[in-house]
């Protein structure tokens, strides 16, 4: 029997009685429902008043923290009491009980990506439809979808790296987003917003620099799905990069003058000055509005009377 068969046959048997894990159908259900709910939430809440969610808000995203943390520190303590490498690490299928700690805290991770589906519903609830972008969209739907496959097959090894720093990264954006939600009086003290997608791309790049050693030491772990992962990473780098652009760097344009009073006062400047305002007044603009301003065509001289300028009278 190959060694992907056997990888298979392992792999099945140790995850096959979880939830979710027996065949695909459930976990695609649920991407498919969210993808449903992204066409219909926008239709049912369009005559509707937007949900507040504040108290729903807090208690999720605060909870989400210490769902991330479990996470993180389930994943950080059987990889050390199991002599994790992390930089080549193959999948240990035995019994081993920190192997069996470390396919569960696996396990839990990809739930807590289903779960995180509730962030674009709270977004459609509350009627934030702009946060609701192609990137959140791809991140939640892939990432849910696709970590089916790492638990079915490679639940430990090499796979724990990535979700123990991604975890970890979680555990502050979901403590951002959770102190976010008490209000102004709160904002206006979360200034390291930005950062957090400077972290996250952080991630993919390391992410890719830890794949490629895999391979160049030829780590005894799926080649696929490195590759895979090289390409996948490839995209949020991307994305993430002109999200960051988009939202702090890009220069926002001025608003342009109507062309109306452009052309106007373009005339006032040809019209106006080349003729030395013989009329005394002028045309300019201001706020957008055109008005007419009086002007002399002399100067004050003290008495009250303007001296013209020009050439002086021959006697």
């Amino acid at each position: 029997m190959s060694d992907v068969c056997i990888t298979h046959l392992l792999s099945y048997k140790r995850v096959e009685k979880w939830p979710l894990m027996d065949n695909p159908l459930p976990t695609l259900a649920i991407s498919s429902s969210y993808l449903l709910f992204l066409w219909l939430g926008p239709k049912y809440m369009e005559n509707r008043e937007p949900f507040q969610l504040k108290k729903t808000l807090i208690f999720y995203n605060f909870s989400m923290v210490i769902f991330n943390f479990f996470i993180c520190k389930e994943l950080f303590l059987a990889a050390r009491s199991a002599g994790y490498s992390y930089i080549c690490q193959s999948v240990d299928y035995s019994d081993d009980p920190n192997e069996v700690r470390i396919a569960a805290a696996l396990w839990w991770y990809f739930v807590s990506k289903g779960v995180e589906y509730l962030d674009t519903v709270f977004f459609i609830l509350r009627k934030k439809f702009n946060q609701v972008s192609f990137l959140h969209v791809y991140h939640h739907c892939s990432m849910f979808t696709l970590w089916w496959i790492g638990i079915k097959w490679v639940a430990g090894g090499q796979s724990f790296f990535g979700a123990h720093m991604n975890a970890a990264i979680h555990v502050l954006m979901y403590l951002y987003y959770g102190l976010a939600s008490f209000g102004p009086k709160i904002q206006k003290y979360l200034w390291w917003k930005k950062y957090l997608t400077v972290i996250q791309m952080v991630q993919f790049h390391v992410t890719i620099g830890h794949t490629a050693l895999s391979l160049y030491m030829d780590c005894e772990f799926p080649h696929w799905m490195h590759y895979a992962l090289i390409c996948y990473a490839l995209t949020f780098i991307a994305l993430f990069g002109n999200f960051y652009y988009q939202t702090y760097r890009r220069t926002p344009r001025q608003p342009r003058e109507p062309k109306a009073a452009k052309a106007l006062s373009n005339n006032w400047v040809s019209n106006g000055l080349s003729k030395g305002l013989g009329n005394g007044a002028g045309v300019v603009v201001v706020g957008g509005k055109v008005e007419a301003k009086e002007r002399s065509s002399g100067v004050d001289n003290g008495n009250g009377r303007r001296k013209r300028k020009g050439r002086a009278k021959r006697d």
